[in-house]
């Protein structure tokens, strides 16, 4: 009874509380978030829905599965109930019924189970050694002149990479390295290839393409030596291997990885379209830059003009004959100054002279009175004798007289 009460004690759940708590517990669980289950399928049914609803079991188990159309589209093969498969995904609770069911993301073939192995076995190998490392990746030349093709020359992939070159790029030139894609020869062959495209020296770029195909006509592009021939090259590598939901390990040891061969040829190449828009657009930048240019231009040669017309020597004559000019109206008049100058101080010297002058005296009434034989100025009564001729000058005139006897 003490158990029993203490049992009694804790708040009982509901159904949908206890199928959440045990939902939660599932898909927290580290190991059921990715787990492969192998068994037979059976009660198989594929709605118009395009969901695939099956029973995984064998012989002492069952488990119900659901596969979504986005996963199930990638399946290469068409299943059927008592097919053995390997499926993988995550273990989840379906609330409604109270049930855990598998929802399937991927889902091969149990023969195909030792290849998936090895192709894990590999992959794990490679990115230890640091083949996929996002450092080692280089960016492809935005326009290629020549890209090699590695691929079959008759598969409908360099059909496809032709088609969507001549309609993007058609200036590209395509140097196709022909080899197998699928059987015991194909990966040595790719190998070849890709040494041969890469020893040119011409490529900007190699794809390496294929069309779609199931884990085993895939295998060669997962073989160890090939992916590492992909890693090896000196230019950059696109793997346009099979369609977009097939991987391969060259897509992880290549620069760049496309969904199809078609998709490759888009990613490394630009539209003849764009760069036509581009260009033009270019052009109306460089026809303005040089319009401004030449006015620039214009206007220097136009400043260059008029210096070169003020220093030149028809611009010096007339600068001369200005500067002639000028002087000689300075010249002129600093003559007409002196002139003047020089009419005052004669007007001053001639009040001067005339004041000294015996002109003004005999203006006054005096007069000059000289001997006629010899023009001694008689200046005393002594200086003459009687009978002595005298010239006798005044004002107006000159008249003679005689000492009397």
């Amino acid at each position: 009874m003490v158990y029993q009460s203490l049992l009694f004690n804790q708040e009982p759940l509901t159904v949908s509380e206890l199928t959440t708590h045990v939902r939660e517990l599932l898909e927290t669980d580290e190991l059921l978030a990715n787990v492969q289950v192998t068994g037979e399928i059976s009660n198989l049914s594929r709605p118009s829905s395009g969901h695939w609803y099956f029973t995984l079991k064998d012989a002492g188990a069952q488990v119900r599965c659901v596969m979504w159309r986005s996963q199930a589209v990638r399946v290469h093969f068409t299943p059927s109930s008592g097919d053995a498969v390997i499926a993988s995904g995550r273990i989840g609770v379906y609330e409604r019924d109270g049930a855990y069911q598998l929802y399937v993301d991927t889902l091969i073939g149990a023969g195909t189970g030792d290849l998936y192995a090895e192709f894990e076995r590999l992959k794990r190998k490679l990115e230890a050694e640091g083949l996929f490392d996002a450092t080692r990746k280089r960016p492809c030349p935005p326009y290629p002149h020549v890209i090699g093709v590695v691929t079959s020359p008759t598969g409908a992939a360099i059909q496809d990479i032709q088609n969507v070159l001549r309609r993007r790029y058609p200036i590209v030139q395509v140097l196709l390295a022909p080899t197998q894609v699928q059987g015991e020869d194909a990966p040595k062959q790719i190998i070849q290839a890709l040494h041969a495209l890469d020893e040119t020296g011409v490529c900007d770029v190699i794809l390496v393409a294929r069309g779609g195909g199931s884990l085993e006509e895939l295998w060669a592009f997962n073989d160890e030596q090939v992916v590492r021939a992909v890693a090896a090259t000196r230019v950059p590598v696109v793997s346009g291997v099979g369609h977009e939901t097939d991987f391969t390990l060259c897509d992880f040891a290549a620069d760049m990885r496309a969904p199809t061969p078609s998709a490759a040829a888009e990613m490394i190449t630009p539209d003849v379209a764009d760069l036509r828009q581009n260009l033009d657009g270019l052009t109306a930048q460089l026809s303005a830059a040089m319009q401004d240019q030449v006015g620039t231009l214009r206007t220097g040669l136009e400043s260059l003009r008029h210096a070169l017309r003020l220093a030149g020597p028809l611009s010096q004559v007339r600068n001369g004959k200005q500067r002639v000019g000028e002087w000689k109206v300075r010249l002129t008049n600093a003559m007409l100054v002196h002139l003047e100058l020089q009419r005052a101080q004669m007007r001053g010297l001639n009040g001067r002279l005339n004041a000294v002058s015996p002109l003004s005296t005999l203006a006054r009434g005096y007069a000059i009175v000289q001997r006629e034989r010899d023009d001694f100025i008689v200046r005393s009564v002594q200086n003459v004798s009687p009978g002595d001729g005298l010239s006798i000058r005044v004002t107006d005139g000159i008249f003679r007289a005689e000492v009397p006897k």
